[in-house]
């Protein structure tokens, strides 16, 4: 009821036309009753047709004007949900996009869609006509005050009936609202299970998942048909003992005025007439009543709403520099999952400088991932700082700073968009020219060319229906489109074949020639060829970080030494050597890949 007021008189000037329409609409609603009435006591008595004419004439226009009435005030309510219900739409999905992904991750996926879905309950509970069923309930007083007019009896008999449904209404309203939430969360479970089975049909088939599945889908279906009928049972007892209350007073209203009557205290025509108003004003509480399921579930979707609008979200506006030069400082950084016994990892030390290579080893669940997503802001450190170019990342806008890293994923997953709109999703700017480079360059060329819309061809499931090389490669190219002047790579290599594989080395090779900074996460600590930097994360709690010296090319001039620096600290001025490269088996003068971005601003568009 509290967001019903709260739209309703959000539009002061809409409320009070609401309230204006509603009371004509109630008033003349009595001009049936009293039609009943005075054709009884005046024309059926005296047989003048003139008056008969005269009074169905006036009873057909205050019909056609509530009429009017009605679907004056319908535009109205439409009018009043409209925006409520586009600003809960989109301020749900909104913080699905722009929350924070440590605090939002704590909720599990299948809740963040019913939390969101959940929605649709509230743009039910309040629709224009149940927004014309509670405007209506305290005009009901009006016809009760007809019937007072009438004679007092009957409108204390009418109002006993009044109190008596509105207080079940409420009470059932109430007593639904803990069986509501359960069936919700129960549809969050079916809604997982149905996931699973329609989007990992080889994991069901190829382990033999069906039986668990089918056990735990049969236990789902008597657990929710189970509260589906106690809820159906209640609004059906509900719907019932109203209808039965109708009955009731009724009765009551009949044999009350058959005793006024046979006294001398009312007419026959009175007494029809007061059946008929005590009908009028009974109707919007009995709809009210039992409205009491459909107000429960609105009222958990906005109790589930309300616990995602808590959820932190990522700062919009922060500084930015003119030119990222990819200086990245880790700074007695330390982070840990809540409720882990131990940290990945704390006091980590270290600065790279540009053209600086970090290669990040450690085995599964070491936290190599969780380090690149603390590099983007995904993720909030426990202690410490990440300094990009002097300026602490908390302090950066975020949209600026991830257009300035070549990112890619572990588990690159795609939109449900075009390819060419996934390859420029994040770099918006970028020529269709500049794209077909990076196509070349990752190994895509053959792909995009049997794809016979090419660039439009759309990405459905969000990339999951490709092959695993395929989906990576087209990761890459979206991260190379940035044209960032830092690389954080998560296994670069993983799941593709030779040719991907030297795909990703000679990109990685122009990479360091073109002097870009870059992190590779990788459990291969032979993936890098030349001087680099190697942060071994398996050392627990604080990791170890040494210097890797390079393999010196013969053909290239001699260079001074370099002192390595002390472990922890990897200091900027014993950066890779300009020609280091990637991978073993790829030769140091490597040829560069071509920079389609090089007369654009790589400090952000």
């Amino acid at each position: 009821m509290k967001e019903l007021l709260k739209r309703v008189f959000a539009r002061p000037a809409i409320a009070t036309e609401l309230i204006v329409a509603t009371l004509f609409i109630n008033i003349l609603a009595m001009a049936s009753p009293l039609f009943v009435m005075q054709v009884l006591n005046r024309y059926v008595s005296q047989g003048v047709d003139a008056t008969l004419a005269t009074l169905t004439s006036g009873v057909l226009l205050a019909i056609l004007l509530e009429y009017l009435f009605r679907q004056a005030r319908g535009a109205l309510a439409r009018g009043v949900n409209v925006e409520p219900d586009e600003k809960l739409a989109i301020a749900g999905y909104g913080i699905l996009t722009k929350a924070r992904a440590g605090d939002l991750e704590q909720i599990p996926p299948e809740t963040r869609r019913e939390m969101v879905n959940g929605m649709a309950s509230v743009e039910q509970a309040y629709s224009s006509s149940n927004i014309a069923t509670i405007l209506d309930v305290p005009f009901s007083l009006i016809f009760v005050f007809v019937l007072y007019l009438l004679h007092p009896l009957i409108a204390l008999v009418v109002l006993a009936f009044l109190i008596g449904v509105f207080a079940f209404g409420v009470y059932g309203s109430v007593s639904m609202q803990e069986k509501t939430a359960e069936l919700q969360n129960a549809t969050g479970v079916g809604s997982a299970l149905l996931g699973t089975a329609t989007r990992e049909q080889d994991l069901v088939r190829a382990f033999n998942a069906g039986g668990f599945l089918r056990r735990a889908w049969e236990k789902h279906v008597h657990s929710s048909q189970r509260l589906r009928r106690d809820v159906t049972s209640r609004q059906g007892m509900i719907q019932t003992i109203t209808q039965t209350a109708n009955g009731l007073m009724s009765v009551a209203v009949i044999t009350t005025g058959a005793l006024l009557v046979v006294t001398g205290n009312m007419d026959v025509g009175a007494m029809i007439g007061a059946n008929i108003l005590s009908a009028r004003a009974l109707q919007p509480v009995t709809k009210l009543s039992q409205l009491g399921s459909t107000f429960a579930k609105a009222r958990q979707a906005l109790s589930m709403f309300a616990e995602l609008v808590k959820v932190p979200l990522e700062p919009e506006k922060g500084s930015a520099v003119t030119k990222y030069t990819g200086t990245i400082e880790l700074r007695d950084l330390a982070f840990g999952f809540k409720g882990a016994s131990m940290p990945l990892f704390e006091s980590l030390n270290l600065k790279l400088a540009p053209g600086d290579v970090l290669l990040v080893v450690g085995d599964n669940g070491s936290g190599k991932t969780t380090l690149g997503r603390i590099m983007l802001g995904l993720l909030e450190p426990d202690r410490g700082q990440i300094l990009v170019d002097g300026l602490d990342l908390k302090q950066v806008a975020l949209e600026w700073w991830r257009r300035q890293v070549i990112y890619m994923p572990q588990e690159p997953a795609l939109l449900n968009a075009t390819i060419e709109e996934n390859l420029k999703v994040n770099a918006p700017n970028v020529e269709t020219t500049d794209l077909n480079r990076i196509i070349d360059a990752v190994g895509l060329r053959r792909f995009l060319d049997e794809s016979p819309q090419s660039f439009e061809t759309p990405v459905v499931d969000n990339g999951w229906r490709l092959s695993e090389g395929t989906r990576r490669r087209l990761g890459l190219a979206r991260a190379l489109a940035t044209n960032g002047a830092l690389a954080v790579i998560d296994e670069p290599t993983e799941s593709l074949d030779a040719d991907g594989c030297a795909a990703v080395h000679k990109i990685m090779g122009s990479l360091v020639k073109q002097g870009r900074t870059i992190i590779i996460m990788s459990h291969d600590k032979n993936i890098v060829r030349g001087a680099h930097y190697l942060l071994d994360l398996n050392q627990k709690p604080v990791p170890v970080v040494r210097h890797v010296p390079g393999v010196q090319d013969p053909q290239a001039a001699p260079r001074p030494a370099q002192p390595a620096p002390a472990q922890g600290q990897p200091a900027a001025a014993a950066a890779a050597a300009p020609d280091a490269a990637v991978a073993a088996d790829v030769p140091a003068e490597v040829t560069p890949l071509p920079n389609p971005l090089a007369t654009r601003n790589r400090g952000g568009d």
